[in-house]
Formats: C-alpha cells, sequence, structure tokens
C-alpha cells in the first residue's frame, strides 16, 4: 500500500492485494506479478489508508517496555512494545522469541528510518507468528539487499525494498511511494479472526485420474474490510461413498467441505478398476490476532485497539488483528 505510487523492476511477487491512495500510479506489473487485487485511487484504497492511519496512531501510543540500540542486530527479544528514538537499522540477525505464546506480539517504535542491513533478517522463534510484528516508522523504511524482513512496516513516508530482499508481511506507507526491485512479499495467513467481512484463502480445482495428471490451481483474490462478519473455514455440502458399481477408488463426482451437510454410503456392487474424477476446492477465510506485548504490561488485542482496525471489504490492506 502507497500513498503515491507502487513502481517495480524485475520479476516480484506480491501474494495479497496492491493498493494506491490518493495516489494513482502503480508500474512495473508485468514483469512484477500480483497474486491479489489492484486497487488504484479507488474507496477500497482511500479506505485502507485511512485504517493505515488508524494503525499507524494506535501503534505510536503504545507504552514502551524498552529502549533499543542504534542498531538491533544481535538481539533476542521477547514479546512487547519496544522504542528507537531517532533512526534503527539491523546488521545480522534480530531474533523474536515468543516463548511458546503463538499470540505474542511485538510493536517497534522507530522515530525516523528504518535501515536494513544486506544479507539481514528478522528471525522468528518459539511460535513467532510475522502476523503479530508492527514496525511503526516515523518516516521511511530501506530494506537491504537479499535482507529477510519480517512484520509489517507502517511507514509515515515510504518504503524500498532494494534487489532480492523478502517480506513475511505488509508494506504500508502513508505518504510516499513503495518502490520494489524484484523482491518476493508474502501476506502471511494467520489463525483466528475478529471482526470483518474477509474471505480470504485458495480456490482452486484438482482434477485426477487413472492416468496420474493432476491440475491444481490458485485463483481469485483475497478481499478484506473492517465491517460485517467474519467467515472462516469452508461451507458447503459434502457428498462421499460409492453410487452405482463402484471401482475400486472413487466413481462419479466428489465435492468435499468442512461445513454443512455431509451424505456418506455405498450402494451397488464393487469391482475391481479405477474410474472416475474428484473434483475438490477450499475456500476459506482467515483473519488473524493481534494481542499486545507481554513485557512490561499488556499490550492485548482488545475494544479500542487493534481489533478496531479490521480488514476493509474488497481488500487486504487492513490492520485487525490477523493483523494487507
Amino acid at each position: 500500500m502507497a500513498g503515491s505510487a507502487v513502481t517495480n523492476t524485475g520479476p516480484s511477487v506480491i501474494t495479497g492485494d496492491l493498493g494506491v491512495s490518493p495516489g494513482t500510479a502503480i508500474s512495473g506489473f508485468p514483469p512484477g506479478l500480483v497474486n491479489g487485487a489492484q486497487h488504484s485511487a479507488d474507496a477500497v484504497a482511500a479506505q485502507a489508508q485511512t485504517d493505515l492511519v488508524t494503525a499507524f496512531n494506535d501503534a505510536a501510543r503504545q507504552a514502551t517496555d524498552g529502549a533499543l540500540p542504534a542498531d538491533a542486530g544481535g538481539l533476542t527479544l521477547v514479546p512487547g512494545v519496544y522504542t528507537a528514538s531517532s533512526t534503527l537499522g539491523l546488521t545480522g540477525t534480530l531474533t523474536l522469541d515468543a516463548q511458546g505464546d503463538p499470540n505474542a506480539v511485538w510493536v517497534f517504535q522507530v522515530g525516523s528510518g528504518l535501515t536494513t542491513a544486506s544479507s539481514s533478517q528478522v528471525l522468528l522463534t518459539n511460535g513467532a507468528s510475522p502476523c503479530n510484528v508492527f514496525w511503526q516508522v516515523g518516516s521511511s523504511a530501506t530494506l537491504g539487499t537479499d535482507s529477510t524482513f519480517v512484520g509489517n512496516i507502517l511507514a509515515l513516508t515510504s518504503i524500498s525494498a532494494t534487489t532480492g530482499a523478502t517480506i513475511d508481511g505488509r508494506a504500508l506507507a502513508r505518504n510516499g511511494a513503495v518502490t520494489l526491485d524484484t523482491n518476493t512479499i508474502t501476506r502471511p495467513q494467520c489463525a483466528g479472526g475478529t471482526t470483518g467481512a474477509t474471505t480470504s484463502g485458495t480456490t482452486g480445482t484438482t482434477t485426477a485420474g487413472t492416468t496420474g495428471t493432476t491440475t491444481s490451481g490458485t485463483t481469485g483474490a483475497t478481499t478484506s474490510g473492517t465491517t460485517g462478519t467474519t467467515t472462516a473455514g469452508t461451507t458447503g455440502t459434502t457428498t462421499s461413498g460409492t453410487t452405482g458399481a463402484t471401482t475400486s477408488g472413487t466413481t462419479g463426482a466428489t465435492t468435499s467441505g468442512t461445513t454443512g451437510t455431509t451424505t456418506s454410503g455405498t450402494t451397488g456392487a464393487t469391482t475391481s478398476g479405477t474410474t472416475g474424477t474428484t473434483t475438490s476446492g477450499t475456500t476459506g477465510g482467515t483473519t488473524g490476532t493481534t494481542t499486545g506485548g507481554s513485557t512490561g504490561g499488556n499490550h492485548g488485542c482488545k475494544p479500542g485497539e487493534y481489533g478496531d482496525y479490521a480488514d476493509q471489504a474488497g481488500t487486504d490492506h487492513g490492520y485487525d488483528c490477523d493483523p494487507a
């Protein structure tokens, strides 16, 4: 998400939606690939920017649990809110240790710029989730060549990912541009959910038969919003079994789902052989849970905090508790 423009060079791959508002410019796709929807100054992008402002301000006002040195490389941090009064660098490895708590949250408050060195990395251990890592940056963020970054960047100005940098999370710039160069950005799938009409997952058709040929695909964009109800899981009617003369396998069409009415049975004679096709698809939704840090106080996801800016319908740039 950018305020002015999103530009790309090289075969970048974004898994999730892309948007810009109030600017309109999106360039470099192709050669870049967006596995999701693109929103240029439309209502969805405008709402995403509104949510970004809310999230940015919320993260900025969290009470700090500790001060960061000028370079966070080599540190191991338990959940909490950490503050760098001016710039913050990252050389080498920063380890985030959840101590076995999958809901552990880290909030990094950076007064001005965030810069990561080439080949640096953010490493998650003991159940830490990229959904629950937030970087509130007072100006701009620059990710070094071939660096591995984790979490949701909420930058006041701009975000630049140099060649080969990867992000397991979101890149969200309020006023400036997001600039990419042969990068991979993956919006993480987060367990649980809060409030918001969210449909997320993989929709595809798999056909398999006696020749062993399998065709599978992923289609559709992930959409999210701040109002409505959350639907998680797979809903459908499941019919399973053999009807008629069934040959050592599945004859007829089998449609599977996890919620709905299930009818199972066997009718007719069973002989040897294999015929039929199987088609299955899964459409499911997930939104993550954002809870507060566990060091120095409770920064949990409760009314009035992260849960109040859930994903907006038609975009995944919201900042709910999964937490674009």
